[in-house]
C-alpha cells in the first residue's frame, strides 16, 4: 500500500476534513479527494461520511487509522532524527495569550535557541482564533484555558492558576477589614473596574466562584479595558480600581503591598492552562522537547 495514501488519510482522519488536511500536508484539496478515493478503492470500502462540515470516519477508516497511525508517526521520528543528527534547525511556532506567553512560556523555551532552534510567538485574538491557527498549521504548539475536542489535538493539562480580587490600598482601606466577609460583593459597590474585556470575564467568573452570584452591573462596570493583564496590573497599581488577576502575575505586586487582596477565600477560584498540539505532531523531535520543557517547568509554577 502506497504510503503517501496513508499519510494523507491519517491527516484527514485526524483533521476530520479535506481542506485542512490539504493545508497541513501542503496539498490541494482536489488531490487530497483524488487519493482518499484511490485508497477507497484499493480497499473496497469507504473510509469517511462526507458530511456538510467535513467528514467522520467509518468503522473501517477508524481501523485503519488506529493500525496506521503509529507507523507512521514512527517512520517521522526516525527522519527527525536523522535531520537533528545532521544539524538541522528548527523554528517553533507558539500561540496564548501575551502574559502566559511573554512571563511562562517563552522563557520556559529559551534553551532551545542554545541547541540551534528558533522561536516564533504569536497572540490570537482569543482562544477559538488561536486553535483554528493551530489546526490549519500556523502554529506548533498553543497554550489555552480552553480545552478542545476532537481527534484533531492531543491535549495535556498543564497547571492550574489562582485567580485573586485585587486593589490599590486606597481602595482596599475603603472597603474595610472584615467588610466584605460581612456585606458580600455589595461592600465593592462603586469601586471602579479594571478588565480585559467590557463583558468582565474574569470578574464574573470569580463573583460566581466566590460569591455564587453574578456581579451588579449598576455596580460594577469597567472603567478601564485593557486586552493585556500586565496593563491591567500595573492600572490597578496606579489605583485605577479593582481587577481580578492570576496570582502569578500579581505576586509581586503583593509582596511589596502596591496592591492588596480584598478577599483570600478558602477555596480560591482556580483555571486550567493546557498545552495543545496537533495530534501526531510530537513526532517531531523539537516539538516534542519543547512539550516535554514546558511540562516539567509546569511543576514550580
Amino acid at each position: 500500500m502506497d504510503l503517501a495514501l496513508l499519510r494523507t488519510f491519517v491527516a484527514v482522519h485526524r483533521a476530520g476534513s479535506f481542506t485542512r488536511a490539504a493545508a497541513l500536508l501542503g496539498l490541494s484539496q482536489p488531490a487530497v479527494t483524488s487519493q482518499i478515493r484511490t485508497l477507497e478503492r484499493q480497499l473496497g470500502r469507504p473510509l469517511f461520511h462526507r458530511r456538510a462540515r467535513g467528514v467522520t470516519p467509518t468503522a473501517v477508516g477508524d481501523e485503519l487509522a488506529h493500525k496506521a497511525a503509529p507507523h507512521l508517526d514512527a517512520l517521522l521520528r526516525i527522519t527527525e532524527a536523522e535531520r537533528e543528527a545532521a544539524g538541522a534547525s528548527r523554528t517553533l511556532h507558539v500561540a496564548g495569550p501575551p502574559e502566559f506567553l511573554g512571563l511562562r512560556v517563552l522563557p520556559a523555551l529559551a534553551p532551545l535557541v542554545g541547541q540551534g532552534h528558533t522561536l516564533r510567538a504569536t497572540v490570537e485574538a482569543g482562544a477559538e482564533a488561536t486553535l483554528d491557527g493551530l489546526a490549519a498549521g500556523h502554529h506548533d504548539l498553543v497554550a489555552t484555558t480552553a480545552h478542545p475536542r476532537g481527534g484533531l489535538f492531543t491535549v495535556t493539562a498543564l497547571c492550574d492558576e489562582e485567580h485573586v480580587l485585587v486593589a490599590a490600598p486606597y481602595w482596599a482601606a475603603l472597603v474595610g477589614t472584615g467588610r466584605l466577609s460581612a456585606e458580600g460583593p455589595a461592600a465593592l459597590d462603586g469601586i471602579p473596574v479594571v478588565e480585559v474585556h467590557e463583558s468582565l470575564p474574569l470578574v464574573t467568573r470569580y463573583w460566581a466562584a466566590v460569591f455564587d452570584a453574578p456581579p451588579a452591573a449598576r455596580s460594577l462596570a469597567a472603567t478601564v479595558v485593557a486586552p493585556d493583564l500586565r496593563a491591567v496590573l500595573e492600572c490597578v497599581g496606579a489605583g485605577a480600581g479593582l481587577a481580578v488577576l492570576p496570582r502569578y502575575l500579581c505576586r509581586e505586586a503583593l509582596d511589596s503591598g502596591r496592591i492588596v487582596a480584598l478577599a483570600e477565600p478558602s477555596v480560591p477560584p482556580l483555571r486550567t492552562w493546557f498545552l495543545v498540539v496537533r495530534t501526531g505532531s510530537l513526532a517531531l523531535a523539537h516539538l516534542a522537547r519543547a512539550h516535554d520543557m514546558l511540562v516539567d517547568a509546569a511543576v514550580h509554577w
